[in-house]
């Protein structure tokens, strides 16, 4: 089920029509809308999905958004696709009547994009699961997270995220206001079981705030 917003997406409704929760599938540098929806389907069944395809293509691998370097990000670019991936999720919202409870589930560039959203436009998410997440960029000011959670899950091995930068990612949406839970994988960038099932345990205790 697709429209044309701008974003190449694939919108899987949720099983029963009472059903508030939505996730937001962020793929990896290379990935596209397909990848993580299995992904989801096991960290949150029954859940609405809206799994996007990043177009900012790098030696033809889609991304969302642009980077000079391993690890170092193109700020204006990052900021411009950040609003943008915003209006998208909004304009999508809309068109499918998906519920307002929407947690993003990202993996390597698609956690740093959600990391972002939470810290640029902290309304559209709930919370999110970010799978090798970075500190995406450092906002002038610190929005108002209260009520929102995260789950980091960081690689000890991770040869492309340092551990210093995964805690400083955490330590920034805790004093926004979130609450954080540090998941550590004892391997590198890829997913490992524990991810999952760390991840699995996470949406099973969350609670909407009040």
């Amino acid at each position: 089920m697709t429209a044309d917003l701008g974003f190449i997406h694939r919108f899987i409704p949720a099983a029963e029509p009472d059903n508030s929760m939505t996730l937001l599938l962020l793929h990896g540098t290379g990935g596209n809308e397909q990848d993580l929806i299995p992904l989801g389907q096991a960290l949150l069944p029954g859940a609405a999905i809206l799994s996007v395809r990043g177009k900012v293509p790098e030696r033809g691998m889609p991304r969302f958004f642009r980077r000079l370097a391993e690890g170092v990000f193109d700020e204006e670019d990052l900021k411009f696709r950040t609003i943008e991936l915003a209006q998208f999720i909004d304009a999508a919202g809309r068109v499918y009547e998906f519920g307002g409870n929407i947690i993003a589930v990202g993996y390597s560039n698609g956690a740093n994009i959600a990391a972002s959203l939470m810290l640029m436009c902290p309304a559209v998410l709930v919370g999110a699961v970010l799978f090798r997440a970075m500190v995406p960029l450092v906002p002038d000011a610190l929005p108002d997270l209260t009520g929102k959670q995260a789950l980091l899950a960081a690689g000890r091995q991770d040869p492309i995220v340092p551990q210093a930068n995964t805690v400083k990612l955490a330590e920034m949406l805790k004093a926004a206001g979130a609450a954080v839970s540090l998941h550590w994988h004892d391997g590198g960038h890829d997913l490992g079981q524990d991810d999952i099932a760390a991840a699995q345990g996470w949406m099973a205790a969350w609670k909407p705030a009040k």
